[in-house]
Parts: C-alpha cells; sequence; structure tokens
C-alpha cells in the first residue's frame, strides 16, 4: 500500500461479525501506520437504525481517544424501492453505493467486508433455489474490483463460532438487530427454519457448500474467458456483433457468448428471459428488434446485432396519418428551427451551414410528403439516380431508419430520411444553406414480436 492510500475502509452495520472485523483490522492498523475508517449505512428501515449508528460512533471514539487509528463516517438512505422492487434488493445496492462514496470520499482505496463461511453457503443455497447458473452459485468473491475500489472479504472462509470466540475474548459490545429473526425474508427464513434441519442430517453441509461456491468459480470464470475471446471474434464495428458467426459456435458457447456481449451493452443485470428469446429466435431471423428497457433495444439488420436507443410512439401518431399528410408542412421549410411533425411521428430540424446543404431559395418551393412510386434518389453529383428502394439496400439503411416524409420540390426530391440530401439538391459554395435532419418517434408495428416491416 503506497504511502497516499495507507487508509482502509470497513464496513460496519454495528453487528456481532462487522464489529469483530473492525476491532481486528483498527489493531493490526496501529502497529503499520494504517488509518481505518468505520462505514456505516442508515437504512432508515428499523426503529432502532438511529441507535446503530450511534453505537458505531461511540465505539469508534472511544477507540479512538485510547490512542486507536480509527474514525466513523455514515450516511443515511434516501428514496425506498420502485415498484415491484425487492426491500432486500433495493437496500443492498444503495448500501453498497453509499459504502463506495463514502469510501472514495474517505480516500481509501480498499473496503473490506465480514462476510464469513456461513453466509457463503447460505448465499450459494439461495441462489440454487433460484435457479441461477455458475455465475449466481459463485456466490461471494473473495476479492473483487468494483467502481475503482477494492472489496475483500477476508474472513470468508472463518466459521461464525470463531468471530464469536473474538467477540467473547476482546468483550465487544455489539448490537442485535431483530430484523433478523423476520422469517418474511428470504435468508432468515433459510437461517432460522432449513438451517439446522440441514445441518443435522448433513454435518459438513456448510463446508460442502462453500467447496461448491469455489467450485462455480472457477467455472464460471472459465466461461467468461472463452466468452470475451469469442465475442472479440465476433464483433465486427464498435459494438455490434456478426451473428453469421455467432451460429458457428456451439449451443452452450452461443448462450455464453451471447451473455457476456449483453453485459458489456448494459449496466443493469440482463434478465435471463431476454437471452433464452434470443437464443430462440436469431438463427431465423431476418431484421428484428427486442425491448431491451425502457431507454434501448437490440436491432438485427444485415447479420449485424446492436443495441441502440429505442424509439418511442409519439402520442399524437397513428398510422393512416402519414398517408393523409400531404400539404406543406405547417411550418416555413426554408427558416432554422426544430419543427415536431405529429403527423408523421417525428422531428424535422433544420440548421443554417457553410456547405452540405441545401439553398434556401429551393426549400422555400418545397414541402412535406409521402415517398411515392417513381421517387428517385441521387447520391453524387457523378452516379445515377436509383429507386429509394435500392439506394436503401446499397447505404445498408435499416427498415426503421427510413420512415418520415420526403421533402421535395413538384419536380425534385430534395432530402430523404435515412438518405440525408439529393445530391442534385446540393448548394452551391457560398449560396445561403440549410442542413435537414430528421428524428423519427415511430417505433415497428411489430416491435414486441421481434420483427420487423417488410422493405419497400
Amino acid at each position: 500500500m503506497s504511502h497516499a492510500s495507507r487508509v482502509v475502509a470497513v464496513a460496519v452495520s454495528g453487528g456481532r461479525d462487522s464489529t469483530a472485523l473492525l476491532h481486528a483490522t483498527t489493531r493490526a492498523a496501529k502497529a503499520l501506520g494504517v488509518q481505518v475508517v468505520a462505514l456505516h449505512v442508515h437504512h432508515g428501515l428499523n426503529p432502532a437504525a438511529d441507535q446503530w449508528q450511534a453505537q458505531v460512533e461511540r465505539q469508534c471514539a472511544r477507540w479512538a481517544r485510547d490512542g486507536w487509528p480509527v474514525s466513523a463516517r455514515c450516511t443515511r438512505l434516501q428514496g425506498s424501492p420502485s415498484p415491484g422492487e425487492s426491500v432486500e434488493a433495493w437496500a443492498r445496492r444503495e448500501r453498497y453505493a453509499a459504502l463506495a462514496h463514502m469510501a472514495q470520499q474517505a480516500g481509501a482505496p480498499l473496503v473490506l467486508l465480514a462476510h464469513h463461511r456461513r453466509d457463503q453457503a447460505e448465499t450459494f443455497l439461495l441462489q440454487a433455489l433460484r435457479g441461477a447458473g455458475p455465475a449466481g452459485l459463485s456466490s461471494m468473491p473473495r476479492e473483487a474490483v468494483r467502481g475503482g475500489l477494492r472489496w475483500i472479504r477476508p474472513w470468508l472462509d472463518q466459521p461464525a463460532s470463531a468471530i464469536a470466540a473474538y467477540v467473547a475474548r476482546y468483550r465487544l459490545s455489539h448490537i442485535e438487530d431483530d430484523s433478523n429473526h423476520d422469517t418474511r425474508f428470504d435468508r432468515n427464513r433459510l437461517r432460522h427454519d432449513v438451517w439446522p434441519a440441514l445441518l443435522a442430517a448433513f454435518a459438513h453441509a456448510e463446508s460442502a457448500l462453500v467447496q461448491a461456491a469455489h467450485l462455480a468459480q472457477q467455472a464460471q470464470a472459465l466461461v467468461d474467458e472463452v466468452a470475451a475471446a469469442d465475442v472479440a471474434a465476433l464483433r465486427c464495428a464498435e459494438g455490434l456483433l456478426s451473428v453469421a458467426g455467432w451460429l458457428d459456435l456451439s449451443a452452450a458457447r452461443r448462450a455464453a457468448s451471447l451473455r457476456h456481449w449483453l453485459r458489456q451493452q448494459v449496466d443493469e443485470g440482463v434478465p435471463e428471459t431476454l437471452v433464452t428469446r434470443l437464443l430462440i429466435q436469431l438463427p431465423g431471423a431476418k431484421a428484428a428488434r427486442w425491448p431491451l428497457d425502457g431507454q434501448r433495444e437490440l436491432r438485427l439488420y444485415r447479420g449485424r446485432l446492436e443495441c441502440a436507443q429505442r424509439a418511442m410512439l409519439s402520442p399524437t401518431w397513428s398510422p393512416g396519418a402519414a398517408a393523409t399528410a400531404q400539404e406543406t408542412a405547417p411550418f416555413p421549410l426554408h427558416r432554422p428551427g426544430r419543427w415536431p411533425v405529429p403527423a408523421w411521428g417525428g422531428t424535422l430540424t433544420l440548421s443554417g451551414v457553410d456547405s452540405g446543404g441545401v439553398p434556401v431559395a429551393l426549400l422555400e418551393r418545397a414541402m412535406l410528403r409521402e415517398r411515392q412510386p417513381g421517387d428517385q434518389f441521387q447520391m453524387a453529383p457523378r452516379s445515377l439516380p436509383r429507386s429509394l428502394k435500392k439506394q436503401f439496400q446499397a447505404a445498408a439503411v435499416p427498415a426503421w431508419a427510413r420512415g418520415g416524409p420526403l421533402i421535395a420540390t413538384a419536380d425534385q426530391v430534395v432530402y430523404v430520411p435515412g438518405l440525408g440530401i439529393d445530391a442534385r439538391a446540393w448548394a452551391a459554395p457560398g449560396e445561403p444553406q440549410l442542413s435537414i435532419h430528421w428524428a423519427s418517434d415511430e417505433p415497428p408495428p411489430s416491435a414486441e414480436k421481434g420483427t420487423l416491416p417488410k422493405e419497400r
């Protein structure tokens, strides 16, 4: 540990295990010249929580007066679980975020956690009962790096009896959380109703389950290593996955590489239901979409899978609205601005530019309209005009990026969403001109089924 980082943090609830860890860490730190900071999170869930915080603060203050290098930092959680989220899951997520924030404020690169062997065995059982795979069955790692911090559980191989003996030896005062006896919570129900019977039938259950967790960690590490190599080989562009190469993998490697790639796209956990759905639908799909969350979706086009912002339906848009919107837009196309166009479910943005735009004089005669049979688009000055469908295909524009109105005069296409400005409408150097950008709010009609409209 460098001189600049001679600070160690210990997560302390005030209970027996964390109090013992804080005491042992502070004893060792005194001889090493290391500062210890006790991190306490007030969850606001128990009427006695104020007393628990006061207990941690008093204990640290008493040891500090005796010359021990320890201080306390406390924080109270704000908010509450979201609809459908368990109190346990919310408290755990928010607790670790609060611990990380306090450790960073204290300048501590290392956070110690007081989990022991019984905790690890319980976690393995709970994960197994939830149908977890190797990642879940790996339970708690001895050491992990998250958010630039090292999280270490130094007592993960220690039995609870050893910690109890330490507390008795040094006569350490600690709190007793009465909520630990509330069997509405999964872990408490396992601890009080199941664990005694399990140990009575299998005396070696604790050590055996911990060994199983260790083997699951090794298996998951191997899965991650192979999946990372597969995803690296399948990456056809930044963030895009080649489905053709993915289909050449075995079924097990398909599933592992897909999970690995999805974890790279999202910060939150990836639902196993989505993985199962993709494993079934991807092999036979040509162009498709799958909702990922409220903001993002997965898109398949021309054999490449990507994660992108999810288009949301405009509340004023209806499938037949655009077909009747043939009149000039209710705003001047020759003026800069950001113009919502509810009839087509999107927004048109016009901006002044020095080059690469459309002459203002031409836009004064333009209108918004639907695509029509015979419409052609010219990509470059010396290229030949071709049908919109052929130009979309040549430019690899997916079906979901082709929606929205054309900008055209009576005899000339000016702008096409997904293709841009027609080369025949480019402004001459020095001519007043505007750039054009269309952003559609329209999702595909069959997004929830993982399909897309037929190309046209």
